[in-house]
Formats: structure tokens, C-alpha cells, sequence
């Protein structure tokens, strides 16, 4: 299998994609924080001195999405049309389950705009934490499902 970055001399290259169609992609991806009792709760009241954590990772996810072609050397800049994002509370690990979902209309995908927005976003979450709980674990952060473009569709 050739590796697409790498050009005839081995050297690294951005692929060009103007020969592509453009086509509806959309990706999700999921990660997850586990944080302890005590940060879970300053959560969930919104009690954290630092303000509205959530909210806060929210803005933070659909920021980072947008700038993953300045994060990732070889991802192309993209005009995305929708960026969405979910934060589920699953206080029974204590956590808190992230979803991004980048979606345009163009010639190549948007996995790694949903991955850099999880990633972004639960980085935000121990930023505004670390305070209260510096042992928390960022995990599985994963793409769950992409639709468009010539390798078709990926669900999880």
C-alpha cells in the first residue's frame, strides 16, 4: 500500500484532491474524560471556580475542529458547514463522554476535524479541572462513524 503524504522521492506532501468530487462528508468522533467524585460534581453544579466547564469545551471543540489544518501538517484547510457537538454526564464511572460532529460539502473528509474537536475539547475539560483532580484519564478517542467520498461509509 503507498502511503498517500509521501510523493515518488519519499519526501512529505499534502494530497492534491482537485480531481475529486465534491460529496456530503460527515464524521463523528467520540472520547471520553474520567475525572473523580469531587470534579464530577463541580461539574454537574457548576460550582468550578474556573466557570461553566461544559460549556466552556463546547466552545473550545468546535474551535479546535476549525483549526485542525493549522494543528495537523497535512490536513488540507476546509470551509466545514456544521460543526455539533454532544456532552453526555455518565456520573456512574464518573466521566463525561464527548461527540463531534463535523459535516461539509467538499473533496475530501472530515475525520480528523471531529477527532481534533474531541481531543480540544476534553483538553479544555482537564484544563478548567486540574485544580480539583490532576489523575484524571482521557480515553477512547475514536472515530464512530464517516459518510462520503470514494472509501464510502465507516461505522463502528
Amino acid at each position: 500500500m503507498n502511503l498517500t503524504h509521501l510523493d515518488e522521492n519519499n519526501k512529505p506532501k499534502m494530497v492534491d484532491v482537485s480531481n475529486k468530487d465534491d460529496t456530503t462528508r460527515i464524521a463523528v468522533a467520540s472520547g471520553i474524560i474520567e475525572v473523580n467524585r469531587e470534579a464530577y460534581e463541580a461539574v454537574v453544579t457548576n460550582s468550578n471556580k474556573k466557570g461553566p466547564v461544559l460549556q466552556t469545551a463546547v466552545i473550545s471543540a468546535i474551535m479546535g475542529a476549525k483549526q485542525t489544518s493549522n494543528l495537523i501538517p497535512m490536513c488540507h484547510p476546509l470551509m466545514l458547514t456544521s460543526i455539533k457537538t454532544d456532552i453526555e454526564e455518565i456520573e456512574e464511572i464518573p466521566a463525561f463522554k464527548l461527540t463531534v460532529t463535523a459535516k461539509l460539502r467538499g473533496k475530501t473528509g472530515v475525520e480528523m476535524e471531529a477527532l481534533t474537536g474531541v481531543s480540544i475539547g476534553l483538553l479544555t475539560i482537564y484544563d478548567m479541572l486540574k485544580a480539583i483532580n490532576k489523575s484524571m484519564v482521557i480515553r477512547n478517542i475514536q472515530l464512530e462513524s464517516k459518510s462520503g467520498g470514494k472509501s464510502g461509509d465507516f461505522r463502528r
